[in-house]
């Protein structure tokens, strides 16, 4: 794996961390395949249409969203890589109490037209 390769997906997740905390649904949505899928706990497969529509939310209701990242792991193969890492995101509504999840996730990243996409995230955040 090439430096060059690592640092542009570290870049992907540092631009999905700054557009979540400005609410901007589409440069999130930028940042992903088309037949993305989300895994979480408990809930069936997300994909972009259902993530789209849940992003859209979000940003509506003007949330403040604060992440840490911690990238444990990122390897390289052709156009896919997969990383993983410790994530800890605290949601907090304009009235009411924060909300905080922590876990480890995997993600799947596919290079398409020079550029890393999300392509499948599977995360294990539970609230604490």
């Amino acid at each position: 794996m090439s430096a060059a390769e690592e640092m542009a997906i570290r870049a992907v997740v540092a631009e999905w961390i700054a557009a979540s905390r400005r609410g901007d649904a589409q440069a999130v949505l930028n940042l992903v395949t088309d037949d993305v899928l989300f895994l979480q706990p408990g809930h069936e497969p997300m994909d972009r249409a259902a993530f789209e529509a849940a992003s859209r939310v979000q940003s509506s209701r003007k949330l403040q969203i604060d992440v840490d990242s911690d990238i444990r792991e990122i390897q390289v193969e052709g156009d896919m890589a997969f990383l993983w890492s410790k994530l800890a995101v605290t949601v907090t509504p304009a009235e009411g109490s924060a909300v905080r999840r922590e876990g480890h996730t995997l993600t799947i990243f596919r290079k398409r037209d020079g550029r890393w996409l999300l392509a499948r995230d599977a995360n294990m955040l539970v609230q604490r």
